[in-house]
């Protein structure tokens, strides 16, 4: 499959096509002013960073995408499964300074035209949603914790128009390589989709899991159509010169952003 999402930058690009009123992307750490190790573009606030720094990433990020910073919302992300509509009385929301507000959300999704849904990454899996069609898009933060919880399926069931009109984006996240210990397996292993599908055991308690796989798999058993889940080839853990890695980098390390948003 021809891969979507093209480098630019500061970010990957995903062209949503044809109208192109939705703005689809994820940053890389490329060409910033943060350390780890240098020139890095993290994009975090609750990392060890200058905060100045990040407010110029956003900017910059800003600029050039077309989106004015004080109409992103973040929310803060615990690893769970909570879901909930973004609306305009919430834009700007954590974005200058982190708050309580929008605390323990890894789902947000919105109708309202002129906000950007961001979070941030380091191997999890952003979930991108959107239908041009109803005016929707949607953005989901799935960790292995997230997977196992069945957060898209938690956006999906808030979806309240056809899926056939629904597109989602599963973005750059962790390789295969990623592995789970058997009491993890066990857990993935309870849910209805088929583990031997996206889990390679490899040795004794050392288990590879597709987390992207896992996603798409949940997202088909919930009514998404196949044809309409697209998965991108880039993986956070292959390439270091281009993202941060939280495994590869034992903690250590920045964060990219997922953002969606309809003008």
């Amino acid at each position: 499959m021809t891969e979507k999402f093209i480098k630019k930058e500061y970010y990957l690009d995903y062209d949503v096509k044809p109208t192109h009123s939705i703005k689809l992307g994820f940053t890389t750490r490329e060409n910033g002013l943060s350390h780890y190790p240098k020139h890095a573009f993290n994009m975090a606030r609750y990392v060890d960073d200058n905060q100045a720094n990040i407010t110029q990433h956003q900017e910059i990020l800003a600029n050039e995408i077309g989106f004015n910073r004080n109409n992103w919302v973040f929310p803060i992300q615990t690893h769970g499964n909570k879901v909930t509509e973004i609306t305009k009385e919430h834009r700007g929301m954590n974005i200058e300074e982190l708050t309580d507000d929008l605390y323990g959300l890894d789902g947000i999704f919105t109708y309202d035209s002129n906000i950007l849904l961001t979070m941030c990454y380091a191997d999890c899996v952003p979930v991108y949603f959107y239908s041009e069609k109803h005016g929707y898009v949607g953005l989901a933060h799935a960790g292995w914790r997230g997977t196992y919880g069945e957060i898209v399926k938690e956006m999906v069931r808030k979806i309240d128009f056809d899926l056939n009109d629904l597109q989602v984006v599963i973005g750059p996240a962790t390789s295969n390589s990623y592995e789970i210990n058997d009491d993890i397996k066990g857990k993935f292993e309870t849910l209805t989709i088929d583990s031997s599908k996206y889990i390679d055991s490899r040795a004794a308690d050392k288990h590879g899991i597709d987390l992207k796989k896992a996603n798409a798999l949940l997202l088909e058993e919930v009514g998404v159509p196949s044809d309409n889940i697209y998965i991108t080839e880039y993986a956070t853990s292959e390439n270091l010169d281009l993202f941060f890695s939280y495994r590869i980098e034992k903690g250590q390390t920045g964060r990219m952003l997922a953002f969606i948003g309809r003008k």
